[in-house]
C-alpha cells in the first residue's frame, strides 16, 4: 500500500530549527510535486509550502517566508521542510501530500498521517 510518512516532529524553543522530513513507501516522490500543511488546535488546515515536481519551484505561505525551506534529499529520497526561527504560531500538526503533477494541485494522491510540531520554552 503506497504511503507518505513525516517524520522529524517535537518540541523545539521559539527561535529554535526543527527538520521535517516526507518519505514514500510503494512510490518515488522523485515523480511528484510535494505540498507541506499544517494545522494548529481548534484552526483550519492550512498550506505552508509547495516543492515542484521538475524544475525545483516552490512556494511558501507568507508567516513562514524566509524561514522555512523545502527541498529534495536526493539520498534518502525524501522531501525535507528545514524550519528555522521557529515562532510559536508555527505549532501544530504538520502533514506532507504528494501528486503527480508538475505542482501542487488537488486532490493530492497520497497524504500523511502527520508529525507534531510543539513550540515552547
Amino acid at each position: 500500500q503506497p504511503q507518505l510518512v513525516e517524520s522529524g516532529g517535537g518540541l523545539v524553543q521559539p527561535g529554535g530549527s526543527l527538520r521535517l522530513s516526507c518519505a514514500a513507501s510503494g512510490f518515488s516522490l522523485d515523480y511528484y510535486s510535494v505540498g507541506w500543511f499544517r494545522q494548529a488546535p481548534g484552526k483550519e488546515r492550512e498550506g505552508v509550502s509547495c516543492l515542484g515536481r521538475s524544475d525545483g519551484r516552490t512556494w511558501y505561505e507568507d508567516s513562514v517566508k524566509g524561514r522555512f525551506a523545502v527541498s529534495r534529499d536526493n539520498t534518502e529520497k525524501t522531501v525535507i521542510l528545514q524550519m528555522n526561527k521557529v515562532a510559536p504560531e508555527d505549532a501544530g500538526v504538520y502533514y506532507c501530500a504528494a501528486v503527480a503533477n508538475n505542482w501542487c494541485t488537488i486532490p493530492y494522491d497520497y497524504m500523511g498521517q502527520g508529525t507534531e510540531v510543539s513550540v515552547s520554552s
